[in-house]
């Protein structure tokens, strides 16, 4: 069994999940506040991947990278940037794909904390980014955890979307997904079998992980 699949479909989670933190903690923090009609506009726009046949999204991704048309064509032609077929086009659609897995635990955990928190740290002087990065983030660490975990597994096991985009080119986008799907093909039901078992452990692993985790810090000093 080839490695480098496995290699190459952690790979693709460890920086999409990292992006997807990055990118989550303020967009979370701006959901979180007072509803409006922009604000469910973005969250529709967030969840869509939720709901969405991954074949379609992929193929507007696609659409978007393309070096023939919109985006994908400006990239190509001014800075020489392809992302179909590419690495750098499977982080970018993970991490549209992905995008409500990280987004929407980290949003409803900052809109359960009780209200009295942040305007406690206001009236001390503290400033917007400072109550979120002092007094908000440390609360929800149970959810920051189980939305990296899940964001994690879910870009593991992509495959509707990583093979639109990336296609089946070893060493540069195959991941385990499409190694799979390529050996069942082939009628190799035993390396099929291997890489799937893989991608089984590894997620039932980090899965058993947060939920030992949550479940520890939800005891109660006298249980």
């Amino acid at each position: 069994m080839d490695a480098a699949p496995i290699w190459l479909s952690l790979k693709l989670a460890v920086v999409t999940t990292l992006l997807l933190l990055i990118i989550c903690l303020p967009l979370a923090w701006w959901l979180s506040k007072k509803r409006t009609l922009f604000r469910m506009l973005a969250e529709v726009l967030i969840t869509m991947p939720l709901v969405l046949p991954p074949s379609v999204l992929g193929f507007y991704l696609l659409l978007a990278f393309s070096p023939q048309l919109g985006l994908g064509k400006w990239l190509n032609d001014v800075f020489d940037v392809q992302l179909v077929f590419s690495f750098p086009g499977l982080v970018l659609a993970s991490v549209v794909y992905s995008l409500p897995f990280m987004a929407g635990p980290v949003k409803s955990a900052l809109q359960q904390l009780p209200p009295s928190l942040a305007q406690a740290s206001y009236t001390m002087g503290k400033s917007e980014w400072q109550t979120f990065r002092y007094i908000l983030l440390p609360n929800i660490k149970p959810a920051l955890l189980t939305a990296a975990v899940l964001t994690f597994a879910h870009t593991l096991g992509e495959f509707g979307v990583v093979l639109m985009i990336g296609g089946n080119i070893p060493g540069v986008t195959r991941v385990a997904s499409v190694a799979v799907y390529d050996a069942v093909e082939q009628m190799d039901y035993s390396l099929a079998a291997n890489y799937s078992v893989l991608l089984f452990g590894i997620t039932f692993l980090l899965l058993m992980g947060v939920f030992i985790y949550n479940r520890t810090q939800a005891k109660s000093p006298l249980e």
